[in-house]
């Protein structure tokens, strides 16, 4: 079974180009993944899965651009796994026209534990928060393995993440989807810094981002340091990498897979030479 939540838009959520920011999508399944619990979650325990669990890992795959809209967009979310200590939910975010025919603008996975913030410690599931979720389990492949790197310096790549009030919960860590926002921050800094764009009638769209959350960051005057470099450049892709650190402990990890299109057809198109450059080893 497949929780169908049907999520509002606001004007503040598109970029540029008048498309929702990819960070913005985040924040959509977020609210989905929060209706789920409420609507599905034991009543004995409905605030323990809607607001007393952390975000491990997302895996976020971008698909079609979405625009503005009056109508909200829906969200279908499921779960994929069930573990002693976590649980998986994948979701779908897509509209429907009056023929039934379905556009998909993202696909998404996130791996998420229960977690006690009085002592800010995971714990395991409940019998009874087991058999809910189990009830909206479709079994999928299991989430991609992390991957580590090693932390590469670049010019323009350290960006100093000062987390403001509003970036943070209640319990005073930094929000699972604000860690996006720092990493695409970042990102923009290092191509404005090191004058690598893509040049007229070019650019450049996010098509997967993978995140990995270590340890919560929280609120405080003194900024963390993100790295971020470009691991990779293929024909009409780039890999940015980064990571989140406080001293020499790594905080969060970030892999993001950015397009090259043509402006004027939309389509994919080789990442020009200039750019290149960006490219580490």
């Amino acid at each position: 079974m497949r929780h169908l939540y049907r999520c509002p838009l606001r004007w503040a959520d598109l970029d540029l180009l008048g498309h929702v920011n990819n960070v913005t999508y985040v924040d959509y399944l977020q609210e989905a993944r929060v209706d789920m619990f409420r609507t599905h979650a034991p009543e004995s325990r409905a605030d323990d899965l809607a607001e007393g669990v952390v975000v491990v890992r997302h895996e976020v795959t971008y698909v079609s651009s979405l625009t503005f809209g009056f109508e909200p967009v829906s969200i279908e979310c499921w779960v994929t796994e069930v573990r002693a200590a976590s649980f998986t939910m994948a979701y779908e975010i897509f509209a429907e026209d009056e023929a039934g025919e379905r556009t998909v603008h993202l696909r998404a996975r996130t791996v998420l534990t229960p977690y006690v913030f009085a002592t800010e410690r995971p714990r395991r599931l409940h019998d009874e928060e087991k058999a809910s979720l189990s009830r909206l389990l479709e079994p999928d492949e299991p989430v991609r393995a992390p991957s580590a790197p090693a932390v590469v310096d670049v010019p323009g790549g350290t960006y100093p993440v000062h987390v403001r009030f509003s970036d943070v919960d209640v319990y005073g860590h930094v929000n699972n989807v604000k860690y996006f926002e720092y990493f695409q921050e970042a990102r923009i800094q290092l191509m404005v810094t090191q004058g690598r764009d893509l040049g007229d009638g070019y650019h450049l769209v996010v098509a997967q981002t993978d995140v990995d959350y270590r340890r919560p960051i929280l609120f405080r005057p003194e900024p963390y340091d993100c790295r971020t470099w470009v691991s990779r450049i293929g024909s009409t892709s780039a890999v940015f990498e980064s990571v989140v650190r406080d001293g020499d402990e790594v905080l969060a990890r970030a892999r993001v897979v950015g397009v090259c299109l043509d402006s004027a057809t939309g389509r994919p198109a080789p990442v020009p030479d200039g750019f290149r450059a960006l490219a580490v080893g």
